[in-house]
């Protein structure tokens, strides 16, 4: 019997491997050529089409009420088997939506589901048999709130149901460390006869009427808010802008050893003020002190104060507002003699009209 070549067989399953492994690189070539995109991407999982409102980042869906339709919304209805009737439309300011065939439908209010049923009944039996409807809310509007300044997220948000402000700052990811005392709701007054601290027609946007729409002003201390005043947690309403600005701050110039910028707390005083500024220096007149405040017309005033009599007690202490300015003079006789007590070296001292000058 002849002996059985035991290389000769093992050739072609090595032939054949290496016609398989260039079969799979040749069809991973081609699958490649058509899809060009990074390998990782091909794998990753495609997100399922659907109907349904995906909120962009800055929306806040509520679980406690459905979201209803208000002006400015944008809409897409559709009826099935009736692809003519595909509408996609932006709620008008008087809460209603154009739709072929029907006109002129009221849908402010409504929240989809009833907007699905109220078009299925127009429908029904003169356009349509049974008509299936389903409405879907492509983009948000109506439901808008600004926030900026002091907060880690400033921005719009689209929020469902009716937030406060201490909820919005939550959203918005809370406070900066250096936020101010206090926070200003911008609103729009929505009665024209409505008093109290309205703005004017000085800020806004024109309405359709061309006219410029009146603001008012609130305010909340948010500091107190945060220590439990929840009185302060104002309701908010669409369209509201909220300002949080930074530390209020106070100046103090003139003879204190550490002049300069200060953040101003909530009842930061005058006697505090010197205190931070490390105290007057042996050359201030600190019964000659002014502090320089800017009234709401922007208009600075002077305000004397006696740095001694406050100090001792004389004289009530006075509470420090954003942006003050607090000079302490330079005495003119102290800074003529303060030469002279240098020359005669530490602790020499001069009497002056009954006074004792000391280095």
């Amino acid at each position: 019997m002849r002996a059985l070549n035991i290389s000769a067989l093992r050739m072609p399953w090595q032939f054949v491997g290496v016609l398989t492994v260039l079969s799979v690189l040749l069809l991973t070539n081609g699958i490649a050529a058509q899809d060009r995109r990074p390998l990782e991407d091909r794998f990753k999982p495609q997100p399922q089409q659907s109907n349904e409102l995906v909120p962009p980042p800055n929306v806040i869906v509520s679980s406690k009420e459905d979201y209803r339709i208000g002006p400015g919304d944008h809409l897409e209805i559709r009826v099935e088997d009736a692809p003519e009737l595909l509408t996609r439309t932006r709620v008008h300011a008087n809460g209603s939506i154009w739709m072929n065939y029907l006109q002129h439908l009221p849908v402010q209010g409504k929240t989809t589901e009833e907007i699905a049923i109220l078009v299925a009944e127009k429908l029904r039996g003169k356009y349509l048999k049974n008509p299936l409807v389903n409405v879907a809310i492509t983009q948000v509007n109506s439901r808008s709130f600004l926030i900026h300044g002091a907060v880690r997220r400033p921005g719009p948000f689209q929020i469902e149901g009716r937030p406060t402000l201490y909820s919005l700052i939550g959203y918005a990811g809370g406070l900066l460390e250096n936020h101010g005392a206090r926070a200003y709701i911008i609103r729009e007054v929505k009665d024209s006869g409505k008093e109290g601290a309205a703005l004017g027609a000085g800020a806004g946007t024109p309405t359709e009427a061309g006219e410029m729409p009146k603001l008012e002003m609130l305010t909340s201390n948010i500091s107190a808010l945060y220590k439990g005043r929840f009185d302060q947690n104002i309701p908010l309403e669409p369209g509201d802008v909220v300002h949080i600005p930074l530390t209020d701050v106070f100046f103090v110039a003139g003879e204190v050893y550490a002049p300069g910028e200060f953040p101003l707390k909530e009842g930061t005083t005058l006697r505090q003020a010197i205190a931070m500024a490390q105290n007057t220096t042996g050359k201030a007149q600190p019964k000659n002190a002014v502090i320089f405040r800017e009234d709401v017309n922007g208009e600075r005033k002077e305000i004397p104060v006696d740095i001694t009599a406050i100090m001792s007690n004389k004289n009530p202490d006075v509470r420090l507002m954003a942006n003050d300015i607090v000079i302490v003079p330079n005495s003119k006789l102290k800074s003529a003699l303060f030469p002279i007590l240098n020359a005669f070296g530490q602790g020499a001292s001069i009497a002056v009209g009954g006074g004792i000058i000391r280095r």
